[in-house]
C-alpha cells in the first residue's frame, strides 16, 4: 500500500472482494497529477491547473441511476423514473463482476468524509480504477487530518470503475453504463461512465435519504454564503443557473457551492470541501474568484486547450457541460469551518429560457412551497446525456434526480424552518430577457448580482411592489443599480402579445407539472 501519510493504518482490498491489486492509498494532488501525466489521461494547463477528458459521457445519465430495492428502502423511496429499483441479487452479481475487473489492477484509494458538522459525518472510501477520478474524490470530499487515517472506519464506500462495461441483457442495467446505491450494503457502485459527477452525487443522494429518515434534518441542492453580520443566505438552483457564481462573493464568507443541510437546532452546514464549478464562457472579469481557482490542483473536465496551454472556456466543442473541481480553499474567502447559521434569505434561481419570469420577485409562504416543489428551469444542451436544445424542465426540489423520497417530505421540512425562521424567499430568474432563448438575451450577471445584493442588504424591504398578471409574483418598481425597465419582463418585449403567448404557455406547464403532488 502506497500512501502520502506513513501512517500505521492498514486494510486489505480483499475485503471488498478486490484481490491482487495495487493499492495507491491517500496519494497527494501532485502524486495523483503524476499518475494522470505519465499514463497520458490528461495535461497541463498554463495555469497549472490538470484538464481530463472524461469520455463518451459529459454529464450525469439520470435513467441509469439505481436505487438497490431492499427492507430499507421498499416502503420510504419514492419510486418511479428518477428512483428506479434495482434488485438485490442483480447488484451482488454486478458487484462481484466489477470487483473481479478491478482485481490485479492498479486502484486508487481514498478515505474522505461528508457533512463539515462532526456530529454528522460520513466517512467514505472511495476507490476508484482512474488517478484522476481520486483527485476529483480529494477536491470535492473533505479530507481527513493525518491522525484521523490510522482510526478511519468507513460508513460508505464508493467503487468506481469507468472502463467496465455492464451488459444489460445479464446485469439489469439499461445500457453499459450506471450509478447504483445500495442502503443495505452502504455502496455507491459506478462503472461505464468517467463523469465524475456521478461521484458526487451518489454521496449526495444517499445523504438526501439518510439525514431526513435518520437524523431529521433537511438535505438541500443549494449553495450558502455567510455575511459580516453571521446571516446566512441560501441558493437554490439546477446545474446552470448560477448557484456557484452567487455564493461566490467577496463580500461574503462561501460555507459551500452545492449541498448543504439545516438542522434541527437551525445551523447549515456543507456536504463537501470543494467546489464543481461549470466553466462554459468563464472570464476574470465576471467571475473572478472562480477563474482564481483553477490553478495547481485543480481539475479541469473536456475543455479545449490552446496552443499556447490557455483554456477557451468559450470552445464547447466537447460539451457545453465544462466544468472544474478544486479543493474550497483555492477560494481566498470561505468560512471555516464549512458551517453557518441563521437563515434570513432563500433565494430559488431560474434560467428561464423563455424569458417571462421576472428577474427578481419577492415570494409568499405558500408560493415559496409551491416554486419550491415546482422547481421549475430551462435545461440547456450538455448538462445532461441526450440534451441537444434547450427545453423547460421542472425537477422537485431543484434537485429531483438526488432525492430518493417524495417531494413532498422535503417541501414541509422547508416550508416548516421558513415558518420558524421567518426568512425572506426570492425568485431570481438568471435566464433570459427581452425574448425567448434565441431571440433575448441573457440577463447580464452584474445585475442579478445587484439585486441579490439589494435583498440581501434590506435595500428592498421598503421597495414598492407590483403583483405580476401571470404568476402573481411579488416584483420592485425599483433596485438600486439596475435598470427599472428590465424588472417587469413584458416591458423588454418588443412584441407584447408574443410575450403574453409564452407566458400563459409557461403558466400553463406549471399547472400541469403540479398535478402529480396534488
Amino acid at each position: 500500500m502506497e500512501s502520502l501519510y506513513p501512517t500505521t493504518k492498514t486494510f486489505s482490498l480483499k475485503n471488498y472482494g478486490i484481490n491482487n491489486a495495487k493499492m495507491r492509498y491517500q496519494l497527494s494532488p501532485e502524486q495523483l497529477e503524476k499518475e494522470v501525466l505519465e499514463k497520458g489521461q490528461g495535461k497541463l494547463t498554463k495555469s497549472g491547473a490538470l484538464a481530463i477528458n472524461t469520455g463518451e459521457f459529459t454529464g450525469r445519465s439520470p435513467m441509469d441511476r439505481f436505487i438497490v430495492k431492499d427492507r430499507i428502502t421498499e416502503d420510504k423511496v419514492w419510486w418511479g423514473n428518477i428512483n428506479i429499483p434495482f434488485e438485490q441479487d442483480a447488484f451482488d452479481k454486478l458487484y462481484d463482476k466489477v470487483t473481479s475487473y478491478l482485481s490485479d489492477k492498479e486502484v486508487f484509494v481514498r478515505d474522505s468524509y461528508a457533512c463539515a458538522d462532526p456530529e454528522y459525518r460520513l466517512n467514505i472510501r472511495v476507490i476508484n480504477e482512474y488517478p484522476w477520478s481520486n483527485m476529483f474524490a480529494y477536491n470535492m470530499f473533505l479530507r481527513p487530518e493525518e491522525d484521523e487515517l490510522a482510526s478511519f472506519d468507513p460508513d460508505w464506500i464508493i467503487v468506481n470503475a469507468p472502463g467496465f462495461m455492464a451488459d444489460p441483457a445479464v446485469d439489469g442495467t439499461r445500457q453499459h453504463n450506471f450509478a447504483i446505491l445500495n442502503f443495505s450494503k452502504k455502496i455507491a457502485l459506478i462503472g461505464g461512465t468517467g463523469y465524475t459527477g456521478e461521484i458526487k452525487k451518489g454521496i449526495f443522494s444517499a445523504l438526501n435519504f439518510i439525514l431526513p429518515v435518520e437524523r431529521n434534518c433537511l438535505p438541500m441542492h443549494c449553495s450558502a454564503n455567510e455575511g459580516a453580520d453571521g446571516n446566512t443566505s441560501l441558493f437554490f438552483g439546477l446545474s446552470g443557473t448560477g448557484k456557484t457564481t452567487l455564493s461566490t462573493d467577496p463580500d461574503r464568507q462561501l460555507i459551500g457551492d452545492d449541498e448543504h443541510a439545516w438542522t434541527e437546532e437551525n445551523t447549515v452546514f456543507n456536504f463537501e470541501g470543494g467546489c464543481y464549478a461549470k466553466v462554459i464562457d468563464l472570464s476574470a472579469e465576471n467571475e473572478p474568484e472562480i477563474y482564481g481557482a483553477i490553478k495547481k490542483g485543480a481539475l479541469l473536465e473536456n475543455v479545449i486547450i490552446k496552443d499556447n496551454g490557455e483554456v477557451d472556456y468559450a470552445d464547447t466543442s466537447i460539451t457545453q457541460n465544462t466544468r472544474v473541481s478544486y479543493p474550497i480553499h483555492h477560494i481566498e474567502n470561505i468560512k471555516v469551518p464549512s458551517r453557518g447559521k441563521t437563515v434570513t434569505n432563500i433565494f430559488f434561481l431560474t434560467a428561464d429560457a423563455f424569458g417571462v419570469l421576472p428577474p427578481i420577485s419577492k415570494l409568499t409562504k405558500e408560493q415559496a412551497s409551491y416554486h419550491f416543489i415546482s422547481g421549475y428551469t430551462a435545461k440547456v444542451a450538455g448538462t445532461e446525456a441526450g440534451i441537444n436544445e434547450p427545453k423547460p424542465s421542472f425537477s422537485a426540489c431543484f434537485g429531483a434526480p438526488f432525492m430518493p423520497l417524495h417531494p413532498k417530505e422535503y417541501g414541509d421540512m422547508l416550508m416548516e424552518k421558513i415558518e420558524k425562521t421567518g426568512a425572506n424567499v426570492w425568485l431570481v430568474n438568471t435566464g433570459w430577457t427581452g425574448g425567448s432563448y434565441g431571440t433575448g438575451s441573457r440577463m447580464k450577471l452584474k445585475y442579478t448580482r445587484a439585486m441579490i445584493n439589494a435583498a440581501l442588504n434590506g435595500e428592498l424591504a421598503d421597495a414598492t411592489f407590483t403583483k405580476d398578471p401571470y404568476f402573481d409574483l411579488a416584483v420592485p418598481e425599483e433596485c438600486p443599480n439596475v435598470p427599472s425597465e428590465i424588472l417587469n419582463p413584458r416591458n423588454t418585449w418588443t412584441d407584447k402579445e408574443k410575450y403574453d403567448q409564452k407566458a400563459q404557455e409557461l403558466l400553463n406547464s406549471f399547472k400541469e407539472n403540479f398535478k402529480k403532488f396534488e
